[in-house]
């Protein structure tokens, strides 16, 4: 991630972080090591992740359906939407993976998946060589430790009705952490942390702007230490000035605290900003994966070089140079996916074989460059 400002005194927070991490491991009891698990099932990623750690988590297969019923004493399923569709991906220590696509791609429905906020219809998610994907409620809660979630909107995910103080306190209260005295010290640690006063404990959410809210979302979100970030659209909801104060708040956080993120996000100039590697989804598949610079230089999906077409360029005369593509049709709906490869009903490069065989995602040339089509675009310009 590019470092854009100075970063944050650490405060409080950088002294009392050698204790702290001692009474998680102390409350976590033994770590799990990496085992079997993490080794299992098709390495999607066909090379080196751009993060230089150990794999942290493995998603293999994973789905997600949503019933429709009909009746009211008496309901039955009469079709299902295809939220997220046998996604397979995994992610280094350290490192940030960019997940886009238009709304209503299965984004924001696949990181619910991957914190086990909705169960899965199938596959398994893998997080520090431990399947997750089955477990329950009171045996995921030591896991929560470790995987948080920074929420899309900064009002609605915080409780209107407790105070600051009390919701970023509130997860170590869940997890026993430390006496009172030591979790109003982790409070105030944590308001300073990313850029608050500790004098703000006693105030509502409501008194708070947009960015401020966020902050306390990426607060609460920090209290346990966790090693993985799920960051489901950050900053979609605040101005353009404070969306550039929140990602320097999670640029500086990664590297203070060697923190892990799912960056999820629309606006694809942030994306590359803040990823090591970007993955694109459509209709509740993944089509592309990259490096993040590999992507932006040589995309391979149609998909992704409409979108990318899409991004505006600070240079007048390069924007009149390029042509947007305008992608012709409707989405279609996840109810009832197309046959074969799910974008072939809009794409320009589609034949015969684009609606009769999904294709599979598979490396081309570059290492680590991934995409789903049967017709990559650097065979297309050929």
């Amino acid at each position: 991630m590019t470092e854009a400002s100075a970063t944050p005194a650490p405060g409080p927070a950088a002294a009392a972080e050698p204790a702290a991490a001692a009474g998680r491991a102390t409350a976590r009891g033994p770590a799990t090591a990496p085992g079997p698990a993490a080794a299992t099932g098709p390495d999607t990623t066909a090379g080196p992740a751009a993060g230089n750690g150990e794999v942290l988590l493995r998603a293999e297969h994973v789905t997600k359906y949503f019933p429709i019923r009909k009746g009211i004493l008496l309901q039955r399923e009469i079709a299902r939407v295809h939220a997220v569709d046998d996604v397979s991906f995994e992610l280094r220590a350290g490192e940030t993976l960019g997940l886009v696509g238009e709304s209503g791609c299965g984004k924001s429905t696949l990181a619910r998946c991957i914190a086990r906020l909705y169960p899965l219809t199938s596959g398994t998610v893998v997080f520090e060589g431990r399947d997750i994907s089955r477990l329950t409620r009171r045996q995921l809660r030591p896991v929560r430790r470790d995987l948080q979630m920074v929420f899309q909107d900064p009002y609605a995910s915080l409780n209107p009705r407790k105070r600051v103080g009390t919701v970023i306190a509130d997860p170590l209260h869940i997890h026993n952490w430390g006496t009172r005295k030591q979790i109003k010290q982790r409070v105030g640690e944590l308001l300073e942390l990313v850029g608050l006063s500790p004098e703000h404990v006693n105030r509502y959410p409501h008194e708070f702007s947009g960015g401020q809210r966020q902050r306390i979302g990426v607060a609460r979100a920090l209290a346990l230490h966790p090693r993985l970030i799920i960051a489901d659209e950050p900053v979609s909801a605040l101005d353009v000035s404070i969306r550039a104060q929140v990602i320097n708040l999670l640029d500086d956080l990664q590297d203070e605290l060697n923190l892990t993120y799912i960056f999820i996000a629309h606006d694809l100039g942030v994306v590359r900003h803040v990823s090591d590697r970007i993955a694109v989804m459509y209709l509740g598949k993944i089509v592309e994966i990259s490096p993040a610079e590999e992507l932006y230089q040589r995309p391979l999906h149609p998909y992704t070089e409409a979108l990318l077409s899409a991004v505006p360029i600070p240079d007048p005369d390069l924007s009149e140079q390029r042509t947007q593509i305008v992608l012709e049709g409707d989405v279609p709906s996840p109810v009832a996916p197309p046959s074969g490869c799910r974008f072939h009903t809009r794409c320009r490069y589609a034949t015969e074989i684009c609606s009769a065989q999904e294709p599979e995602l598979v490396e081309h040339g570059t290492q680590g460059h991934m995409a789903a089509c049967h017709h990559p675009l650097d065979m297309a310009r050929a």
